[in-house]
């Protein structure tokens, strides 16, 4: 007797989920980020934590670096966010709007530890990928303070751009000393640190006309 042809239908191939698989890739990028730092994130460690085919990194993202432009991407918008829910600025001076964006700036990279990552990464090395991530935050930066500033005049008489950058420059750094050791230079950066650094900014500031 013959046997009856099966009526089953054959095995489908399981359809993947681009969207789920690209998150987990992120993700697992930032995983890594947080506990190795950057000389950690390379196609083999990243595919192995995403628990994906090394394939797919390339596929979805053209390799690592579209990972971390992705994984950058996604920190902009946080930050744009969280500096955009400040509470509006009321300050009747340049000297204290200046005052009100850098320490709103400061907080925000006191609470994200993969963007410091992403700033001390920037600072270590030189490459187009980097310039590129720099250049998108520093947007955010700048539509951010752009939005904000009150409709009051410049000071005149100083370098407000030069000045701007030292000033960002040392609350990067604060922050990331931090991170790292919670001292800088002899300040030890806990609470009563901190409250310290803010009274030096508020004397730097000084060098805005009032």
């Amino acid at each position: 007797m013959m046997a009856t042809p099966s009526t089953a239908s054959p095995a489908q191939p399981r359809l993947r989920d681009r969207p789920a698989t690209e998150a987990a890739i992120v993700s697992a990028a930032e995983r890594l980020l947080l506990a190795e730092g950057w000389v950690g994130l390379n196609v083999n460690t990243l595919a192995a934590e995403a628990g994906v085919d090394r394939k797919l990194i390339y596929r979805y993202f053209e390799g690592v670096e579209g990972v971390v432009e992705r994984l950058a991407g996604r920190l902009d918008l946080w930050l744009g966010e969280t500096l955009a829910a400040q509470p509006p600025t009321r300050a009747t001076s340049y000297r204290l709007f200046a005052r009100e964006m850098l320490l709103a700036y400061l907080g925000a990279l006191r609470s994200s530890p993969l963007i410091l990552r992403l700033v001390a990464w920037e600072l270590s090395q030189d490459t187009p990928l980097l310039r590129r991530l720099e250049a998108a935050r520093s947007a955010v930066l700048q539509r951010w303070t752009a939005s904000r500033r009150p409709d009051i005049p410049m000071p005149t008489g100083v370098d407000v751009v030069a000045l701007n950058v030292v000033f960002l420059a040392a609350v990067q750094h604060l922050a990331l000393a931090a991170a790292t050791r919670d001292r800088f230079a002899g300040v030890t950066l806990d609470d009563a640190g901190w409250l310290r650094i803010e009274a030096a900014i508020d004397r730097l500031l000084e060098a805005y006309p009032a």
